[in-house]
């Protein structure tokens, strides 16, 4: 009974199970239950809408298919043709093969040709290059010799004409020396013989060489210092066979000193402006100034008298110098790039010489010929008649000063690059020549300013430095000659501006503050 009573008991558990088994299955097949529920009309025009849109894709596949067809038909035959022509081509290999090498042979013949003209062609140039070379030698000769020849002319031309103008001043000379003898009262006789001795003495002085002084003593020490102008000295130079040293500075005065004692014996009143450069006419009457005021001023040396007051440059008056012939006749060069020559009879310039670059210094030399240096490094040589340039020589990068030697023989020329050259200007309008050149280690020329001088035997130089020491040298023996300094001085504290030598000895250098008178 009781087994009965499980076993109803478990069927019934069963059919539970089941129950909820149906249930759950019913709940998870009632969405497909109910799409097959939906009418099938709804199914088919899904469907046809479907098959019309792939009858479209498979129509346009069958023209794609067909588009290639073509195309795969029109690259079969480009395929044949290119494969005949490549079978063309191979059967003309050969051929060429035949004519690349018969070319190559033909090219052998004709390289080993063209190096044999070549070489052929090069033979025939060096021949006509020596040929060349020996006819501009020929001609090189020739030139030389034509030119020796004309120099050779021109120089006994000159020398002849020198000789006549010795002549003619020992001539004139004579005539005064006999109007002075008579006026002397002395006899017909003795009238001739003094005029005579005169005449040849001036005669022999301008002959190469000559020396009518002592030998010049090397100076050691300083012997006399003067405070010569407030501001600064410009310039110094001596009187003419005296012992009188001027002097010009920025306190625009020019003051007369003596060299023996260092005394002042007379102040020259009425420049205006710095003075740059000094002169003395060869008569000892005259002083002239060159000053920064565009001005040249003239003073009596004796009374110290104004005389004239030249005017006519543009720019500051960098150089004077007076003619050693004639008393009267001056020269000037100025930053306005002109040479001027000026009549100390009537205050006037004569005539006016223009130039390239500035001239920054000049010197009388033979008579009527000047000799300026200028800023763009040259020397020249010019007829102050005329107006006319002789010669032009390169001595430096920039030309600081020039000095003539007392027999207007030599010409010693300053530069900016420290040197200082020798020239031999004893016939400038034919040949000048450089006779050696000058420089020491510590000798440094003082800008554009620094004057050395040439000793009255001219046998020595002297040369102020910018480091305040005075560099005595010996004269060149020649061109390739490089003297070393005789003596070195020492004694001034600023770089030395201005240098000049006596006849009867002293030689005086100046500073921006100082004069030294050496011993």
């Amino acid at each position: 009974m009781a087994d009965a009573e499980a076993g109803k008991a478990a069927i019934e558990r069963i059919r539970r199970a089941l129950r909820r088994r149906d249930k759950i299955e019913v709940e998870a097949h009632r969405p497909a239950i109910e799409a097959l529920k939906r009418p099938f009309a709804a199914h088919a025009l899904e469907w046809k809408e479907k098959a019309e849109k792939n009858e479209l894709e498979l129509q346009q596949c069958y023209k794609a298919q067909s588009r290639l067809s073509e195309q795969l038909v029109a690259e079969i035959e480009e395929g044949k043709a290119s494969k005949a022509l490549l079978k063309e081509k191979e059967a003309l290999i050969p051929t060429l093969q035949s004519e690349l090498g018969q070319t190559s042979e033909e090219n052998v013949q004709l390289k080993q040709s063209l190096e044999e003209k070549t070489h052929a062609l090069e033979l025939l140039i060096q021949e006509h290059q020596a040929a060349k070379a020996e006819l501009e030698q020929a001609l090189a000769k020739l030139k030389g010799v034509e030119n020796e020849n004309t120099q050779l002319v021109e120089r006994l031309m000159q020398a002849k004409m020198v000789e006549a103008e010795k002549l003619n001043e020992a001539n004139a000379m004579y005539e005064e020396m006999v109007l002075k003898l008579k006026a002397a009262g002395l006899g017909a006789g003795g009238i001739q013989h003094n005029a005579e001795q005169e005449a040849d003495g001036i005669i022999r002085r301008s002959e190469a060489g000559y020396i009518d002084i002592m030998e010049t003593q090397i100076p050691s020490t300083c012997r006399i210092s003067i405070r010569a102008h407030d501001g600064g000295c410009g310039s110094i130079i001596f009187q003419n066979n005296t012992d009188k040293l001027i002097s010009g500075g920025q306190d625009q005065t020019v003051k007369i000193w003596s060299a023996h004692n260092g005394a002042l014996t007379s102040t020259l009143q009425g420049c205006l402006g710095s003075v740059n450069d000094l002169a003395v006419t060869n008569d000892n009457k005259f002083v002239i100034a060159a000053c920064s005021s565009n001005k040249l001023f003239v003073w009596e040396a004796n009374g110290g008298r104004p005389r004239h007051t030249l005017t006519g440059h543009t720019k500051s008056v960098s150089a004077v110098d007076a003619s050693w012939v004639k008393s009267l006749v001056i020269a000037s060069s100025s930053s306005d790039r002109t040479i001027k020559i000026w009549d100390l009879q009537t205050g006037f310039c004569k005539s006016t010489i223009m130039s390239a670059s500035n001239p920054n210094s000049l010197a009388f030399i033979h008579g009527d010929t000047i000799c300026s240096g200028h800023r763009n490094g040259s020397l020249q040589f010019h007829d102050i008649r005329s107006g006319k340039c002789y010669a032009t020589v390169s001595a430096h990068s920039d030309v600081t000063s020039v000095c003539v030697s007392r027999s207007k023989n030599f010409v010693v020329s300053s530069g900016r690059e420290n040197l200082h050259k020798y020239f031999d200007v004893r016939m400038p309008t034919v040949m000048v020549e450089i006779c050696g050149t000058i420089r020491a280690p510590g000798d440094r020329v003082v800008g554009s300013w620094g004057r050395p001088c040439i000793s009255p035997d001219e046998k020595c130089m002297a040369a102020g430095s910018s480091d305040g020491s005075v560099y005595i040298y010996p004269k060149p023996k020649d061109e390739k000659d490089v003297p070393q300094p005789l003596a070195i001085l020492e004694g001034h504290s600023l770089p030395v501006l201005s240098s000049a030598w006596s006849g009867f000895g002293p030689l005086a250098t100046a500073d921006k503050n100082h004069i030294h008178i050496w011993a």
